[in-house]
């Protein structure tokens, strides 16, 4: 396990480079994590860098998602108050170098989920759910090359965070759909695209509750009001100036954002 300090300096690091909107290719040697505790340290660092915790994301939750940033399973990351977009509204593409949009199911939690000895289970963890949103992230990375950074320094990268559109919860009993057979119809360019449900982990409930048995097993409580979106139903789609991406979830809402 990297030392205290070498784990507040890394945190450091990659705060600066995120405000700069620049990139490094690795971080040094004595600073780098090798396993995904020492990455999730630094990530928790970044929460006391920030003017608060929105919720959580997670990176890699399909095949696709997981080749893009050559990982073998998901990362967890967490969303910040200052980089969530209102639905409709704009995201800069300074600085931004993956330059793709994700549609995404996300949930807002309504109770705590504290750490305990055993997983929770999908209904233990839906029972603790207020509400369900469409929702698009755009992802980045600190790291020139995040398709070599390897997942301990992806995980210190908050896991690809970057900014965060939340549609309005739905008014749908979501509860009663199937969302692993949900299409969500995305618009980009004049294109139509359609995400699957089932390529969140195969079904975006099972998702979450893997959200909350990773926290559970970091000594993280999931709390009540944070938001969870669970990776994209689609390939990530890439974006540029001036685009416009909206995605209908039918019943459940819709959601869009523009690009700057």
């Amino acid at each position: 396990m990297l030392e205290k300090d070498h784990i507040a300096a890394a945190s450091r690091v990659l705060v600066q480079h995120w405000r700069d909107g620049s990139k490094l290719e690795a971080l040094e040697t004595k600073l780098r994590p090798q396993s995904r505790a020492d990455g999730y340290a630094i990530q928790a660092v970044l929460e006391t860098q920030s003017p608060g915790l929105f919720g959580w994301k997670i990176a890699a939750t399909s095949e696709s998602g997981q080749k893009h940033i050559n990982v073998s399973g998901p990362l967890a990351g967490r969303i910040m108050n200052d980089t969530v977009i209102a639905d409709g509204g704009t995201a800069s593409m300074k600085g931004n170098a993956m330059r793709v949009g994700e549609p995404e199911f996300a949930f807002r939690m309504d109770r705590d989920l504290p750490p305990r000895a055993t997983p929770y289970t999908v209904d233990e963890v839906l029972a603790a759910v207020g509400s369900f949103h469409p929702a698009i992230e755009i992802p980045d990375s600190r790291f020139t090359d995040f398709a070599g950074a390897g997942e301990a320094q992806l995980i210190a990268d908050n896991a690809c965070a970057h900014l965060f559109v939340l549609g309005a919860a739905t008014s749908a009993d979501w509860r009663a759909m199937d969302l692993v057979e949900e299409r969500p119809q995305i618009t980009l360019r004049g294109e139509r695209y359609i995400g699957h449900g089932r390529n969140v982990l195969g079904d975006p409930r099972v998702a979450l509750t893997w959200l909350a048995n990773e926290l559970r097993g970091l000594g993280i409580t999931l709390r009540a009001g944070q938001v969870v979106t669970t990776g994209t139903c689609h390939p990530p789609l890439p974006i540029q100036a001036d685009d416009h991406l909206a995605v209908d979830f039918g019943t459940l809402g819709k959601v869009s954002v523009g690009f700057k």
